[in-house]
């Protein structure tokens, strides 16, 4: 009896010494993280696996196509202030005309791996897209590129011509070699002039280059991600890669290569365009001839042997944004 009563006792005392159990709920993170896995693409998202400079990568990518499937295929690069996402619209169109649509994340941005230690350049990013398409085993393909995209489009191009059958540069960067018209800024200076940026200045910035001043409501959703950065936990690294992504795109010109294009080449230009990179720190003298998309497409459109050029007047650098129907009437007959 006296033993029972022993362990009654010790039962009690353990049951006593046991810390209430609280219900654990998962901390909401305010913002987006670096890999923007808080916010929605239109699209499902698959991620392509590879080793490069000694790290693991994965690169996100989006890949659709109409329901019969198809044996056209276009391949689309993203400018460098977005990421595959703002294509949904043009997917769409792409598709109901019969197109397999594949929308590259490029390592460093969107939702693909973003590492703190790595050499940019535009030939690594194209080697990059080029090991997806052989992944995915497409030989053959048209390839469009919107501003960044485009000047990566023209480097893939160059690199790989045996596999673009058709090349689309839309209000791409590199149309003139910027380090001949200003002054270098390190990838130090680039960070901390990223780390001072905010939603507003990149509104500003889009507002003035982009909509030539005639911002609509329609536009706000493609400033969700970077204001989901500028809230999140991750922007230092995202600053980081904006200055490294900068440096390598200001260094790196394609200007002078443009005349060794092989493939048909269509180029689209928005001729409100202003956008020029090291334009705001530019000698003044100089400000005024940067940025010329009229003169630049007239110019670089000379080079090219088999190259077309698409003006659109009165539209600055997101052409398929701001103008929808009065793009795609243009640009629907050179496909």
């Amino acid at each position: 009896m006296r033993n029972l009563l022993l362990l009654l006792l010790l039962v009690l005392s353990a049951c006593a010494s046991q810390p209430e159990k609280v219900e654990q709920k998962p901390v909401a993170i305010k913002g987006f993280d670096a890999e923007l896995t808080q916010f929605n693409y239109p699209f499902p998202v698959s991620f392509y696996s590879f080793r490069a400079q000694g790290q693991d990568l994965k690169m996100a990518y989006m890949d659709v196509a109409p329901d019969k499937g198809s044996e056209k295929v276009i391949v689309l690069f993203h400018g460098k202030n977005f990421s595959g996402y703002y294509f949904e619209d043009m997917a769409k169109v792409l598709v109901s005309k019969g197109y397999r649509v594949i929308m590259i994340d490029q390592i460093g941005f969107g939702k693909s791996t973003k590492p703190a230690e790595f050499q940019y350049s535009l030939h690594a990013l194209a080697s990059y897209s080029k090991m997806l398409m052989d992944n995915l085993k497409i030989e053959k393909y048209q390839l469009l590129g919107h501003s960044m995209g485009g000047m990566l489009a023209a480097r893939y191009a160059l690199m790989y011509p045996n596999n673009v059958t058709k090349l689309f540069m839309v209000n791409p960067l590199g149309l003139e070699d910027w380090k001949t018209l200003t002054t270098y800024k390190s990838v130090d200076q680039l960070y901390d002039s990223e780390l001072s940026n905010n939603i507003d200045k990149v509104k500003k910035y889009q507002l003035d280059h982009y909509y030539d001043n005639k911002w609509q409501p329609e536009y706000d959703k493609y400033l969700v991600p970077a204001k989901g950065w500028f809230d999140g936990p991750d922007y230092p690294r995202i600053a980081w890669t904006s200055a490294l992504t900068s440096e390598a795109i200001f260094t790196q010109p394609v200007y002078y290569e443009f005349k060794n294009l092989k493939m048909p080449t269509v180029l689209v230009v928005g001729t409100k365009d202003t956008t020029a990179i090291g334009k705001a720190w530019a000698p003044e003298e100089n400000k005024k001839k940067m940025g010329n998309y009229p003169k630049m497409s007239k110019d670089v459109i000379s080079k090219i042997k088999k190259g077309k050029l698409v003006s659109l007047p009165g539209m600055g650098h997101t052409p398929f944004i701001e103008n929808p129907e009065k793009f795609w009437k243009a640009f629907t007959p050179q496909l």
